[in-house]
């Protein structure tokens, strides 16, 4: 009953956020380097922390600075998608809700210092990373519900860390974002609002099965997006480009706008794609082995994205 009752909250209230934008004119507007070409009303994405503010309600005790962190970093993410920040801020930011999650699971004296510096760079690392990746539509909403799916399969089949409904709410906003997202021309994007905080409740919930299994093979939930990333890092650094300004680089971006395939099924394949490596992982995480998989799955990502260099070189001579 509590599901029926957050779907109908949510969808009424993202309903009422498309009159707000439509006021307000809070839209996306593209450019040379964007993959759509109209007109979308931006900041969507909020509905993630509506579901974020509906569990803590119901969670309050248990919950109090993951909240206080995503509502940080939302409030802030929103802003930027109505007028631009500086990037400094907003990392500023990024940093200070970390720190409030560590502190909530008492990262700060379960390890030592450079595990926790190392731990806060990688998070913040994720965060901006996962707002990159939200290029086309559907690839977030698709993405994400794979991802929590499989710390919901975890948690309930491998090892109790946390309340269910801690991965429900945000596959429910994730489903009813998808409704107007999923489409050939999307009715909303998610907006720096919604991958930040998608992100965050993402880092949240690994640094929790991390700490409470002692082990890091869950961090590749998050393999496709991150080897994507890094490596297109990586590519842009060798060709001396600015990270920090967009671009059209990532495989996802060279098969749907220099191959055209359509959006939806570059991100269906990336979603299928995590499926099957999260499959693995919790088929091998108790394994003597695992970290051999662990080796394995990130070689074997890397060779998938290095085809992207094939594309392009085929690409430039048509």
């Amino acid at each position: 009953m509590i599901y029926i009752l957050i779907t109908i909250l949510l969808i009424f209230a993202i309903l009422i956020y498309f009159k707000m934008a439509d006021k307000y004119n809070i839209i996306d507007k593209p450019n040379e380097r964007s993959s759509h070409k109209e007109v979308t009303i931006r900041g969507g994405g909020i509905i993630i922390w509506l579901a974020a503010l509906f569990y803590f309600i119901l969670n309050f005790n248990s919950s109090f600075y993951f909240f206080i962190g995503i509502t940080l970093v939302s409030c802030i993410s929103f802003y930027d998608d109505i007028k631009s920040l500086p990037g400094s801020f907003r990392a500023l930011t990024q940093f200070i809700a970390v720190i409030l999650i560590f502190y909530g699971l008492d990262i700060f004296s379960l390890f030592p210092w450079w595990i926790i510096t190392l731990s806060i760079v990688i998070s913040i690392g994720i965060i901006n990373a996962y707002n990159f990746m939200d290029g086309i539509n559907g690839i977030t909403g698709l993405y994400s519900i794979v991802v929590f799916s499989s710390l919901l399969y975890a948690n309930n089949y491998i090892n109790s860390f946390i309340n269910n409904d801690f991965f429900i709410f945000p596959i429910i906003a994730c489903i009813i974002f998808l409704f107007f997202n999923f489409r050939k021309r999307a009715k909303c994007f998610a907006g720096d609002i919604g991958s930040v905080s998608i992100a965050f409740w993402i880092i949240y919930s690994l640094a929790k099965l991390i700490i409470e299994t002692n082990s890091i093979i869950w961090i590749l939930f998050l393999a496709v997006y991150g080897v994507d990333s890094i490596c297109t890092i990586i590519h842009r650094l060798y060709l001396r480009q600015n990270i920090f300004e967009p671009h059209r680089m990532h495989f996802y971006q060279i098969l749907s706008n220099e191959y055209k395939i359509d959006h939806r099924l570059v991100s269906i394949g990336y979603a299928i794609l995590q499926i099957f490596i999260s499959a693995i992982v919790l088929a091998t995480y108790d394994k003597n082995f695992k970290y051999f998989i662990f080796v394995g799955i990130i070689f074997s990502l890397v060779l998938v994205y290095s085809s992207k260099f094939i594309l392009l070189k085929k690409w430039n001579h048509t």
